[in-house]
């Protein structure tokens, strides 16, 4: 492993070797002993596929260069402490794991879930303590929680379970524990993204074994992703809904979720559907079974070098969460800060395409466009969200692993 496999070509010995520092010295500062193990979480990207995988859908899904970075010690009390900057610290013994409602939305409810979820799979796992600090912003709909799920998973895993736990079922676990025990339903689509790294294209049809598909990112252009504001706090009910209003209409077929049901059955029943459901829950199928089809255009353009065509099912993936999803703003508000920043990227990029980022409503717009549009592009979105509200990212080899921080800062394998 290279530095450039974690943050690719923006990679930055000197200051990677200045985060270690800080961290380590925290490390030593609220425990008085060294680390001994190091990790790296990252976030992720949602290239096509928006709210699809809680139905089992199809997505394109990426690690990128900004992640969680873990000072780590083993301990023999059974108790994981877990000191963040800019979070509360917190510790659990791993054998409480019952759901605590009051933990919702705390990092806290993460680890415990983890900690429940691999209990249940008959895994016995012990105490550690670990130092993070993080570039994945916070509330930029980057997963940041995701992130800290499948780091608990990989700590846990190469701590007690010797690495036994595949990336598949890591992503499963680290799902669970946010679903369950922080409180928030989800698919799988960012602990996939995270737990896999690279760029996959990623088939939930089965959740349990999803068929995952390698990409190459195309040569020349960039991630800007820009954080419009907006809290998600409050919005979980709106997202709830877009996978209540799409099972509801699966359940008007007599099926749990949409992929179960051929979209000619569905396209044929709208009549009868509208006596049963909203016209939104019609539109939101029609984004779920359409998205789909973007999904494997995307894949298909990039396998076959057609970096116009992917690009061109991208766009399309964001008009459909505009129109279809209705995920860009929240419902009767007049604060549009999504609407405005694609209508922006639209006027500027020539050469590339945007779309809504992650679950919607409020945060963050993804362009993917030419690395010669990237600097203008940055600096006028920069003028209207602020420069710490954009940023550039890359697609990572690595999602959540163990690192040898010394061999990454001789430049060796490791």
């Amino acid at each position: 492993m290279e530095l450039k496999d974690l943050y690719g070509s923006a990679s930055d010995k000197k200051l990677f070797s200045e985060r270690v520092d800080r961290l380590v010295g925290q490390f030593e500062k609220l425990t008085a002993q060294k680390p001994d193990f190091f990790f790296s979480s990252s976030g992720r990207a949602e290239i096509c596929g928006n709210h699809t995988d809680h139905n089992h859908g199809k997505v394109i899904v990426a690690a990128i260069s900004c992640d969680i970075l873990a000072a780590v010690r083993k301990t023999d009390d059974g108790t994981v402490s877990i000191h963040s900057e800019g979070f509360p610290s917190f510790s659990l013994n791993v054998a409480d794991t019952e759901v605590n409602k009051k933990e919702y939305g705390k990092s806290v409810a993460l680890a415990r879930g983890v900690a429940r979820a691999l209990a249940d799979r008959g895994y016995k796992v012990g105490g550690f303590t670990a130092v993070t600090e993080s570039t994945i912003f916070r509330g930029a709909g980057v997963s940041s929680s995701a992130a800290f799920e499948l780091l608990v998973c990989e700590i846990f895993n190469q701590l007690y379970l010797g690495g036994a736990l595949t990336k598949v079922e890591k992503a499963i676990i680290s799902q669970y524990a946010e679903d369950v025990y922080f409180g928030k339903p989800c698919g799988l689509l960012d602990q996939s993204g995270i737990s896999l790294g690279g760029l996959n294209e990623i088939d939930f049809e089965n959740p349990a074994s999803p068929v995952i598909e390698g990409l190459s990112a195309p040569a020349g252009y960039s991630i800007v992703i820009t954080n419009t504001g907006g809290s998600h706090a409050a919005l979980t009910a709106h997202y709830a809904a877009i996978k209540e209003e799409m099972r509801a209409v699966a359940a008007y077929f007599g099926r749990t979720v949409l992929r179960e049901v051929p979209y000619d059955t569905f396209f044929n029943g709208i009549s009868g559907l509208r006596k049963k459901v909203s016209e939104r829950a019609i539109l939101r199928a029609f984004h779920f079974y359409e998205e789909n089809d973007r999904v494997d255009a995307a894949a298909a353009a990039l396998r076959a070098g057609n970096t116009a065509g992917f690009l061109d099912a991208i766009e399309r993936s964001g008009v459909s969460s505009l129109n279809c999803l209705q995920n860009c703003f929240v419902p009767g508000s007049d604060e549009q800060p999504v609407p405005l920043a694609i209508h922006m990227s639209d006027r500027l990029i020539r050469d590339g395409a945007v779309r809504i980022h992650g679950g919607g409503f409020a945060g963050t717009v993804l362009a993917y466009l030419a690395d010669g549009e990237k600097e203008r592009y940055m600096t006028e979105m920069s003028k209207v969200f602020g420069k710490e509200n954009v940023f550039s990212a890359s697609v990572r080899k690595q999602g959540a692993v163990q690192i040898d921080v010394a061999a990454l800062l001789d430049g060796k394998e490791g």
